[in-house]
């Protein structure tokens, strides 16, 4: 009696994990490869090379940036 209530709770309890959109990872990801191809590859110096990798980081930022103020906003 006891095993079938701690089972039920374990059960109840459980987290559950529902993942959706899943692409968007991908996305990102090969957006990051592309960006530190880019920003290392135009780097003159080993500092510059590693600023490179912090701005493939958050690349999707200058991606908004760029667009907003293409559209004048």
């Amino acid at each position: 009696m006891d095993d079938e209530k701690d089972l039920n709770e374990r059960e109840c309890c459980k987290p559950r994990h529902v993942h959706h959109g899943g692409s968007s990872g991908a996305v990102y990801g090969l957006g990051f490869i592309g960006a530190c191809v880019y920003f290392i590859g135009n780097a003159a110096t080993f500092g510059l090379g590693v600023l490179g990798f912090l701005k493939a980081l958050v690349w999707p930022a200058f991606l908004v940036y760029a667009a907003l103020k293409y559209l004048g906003l």
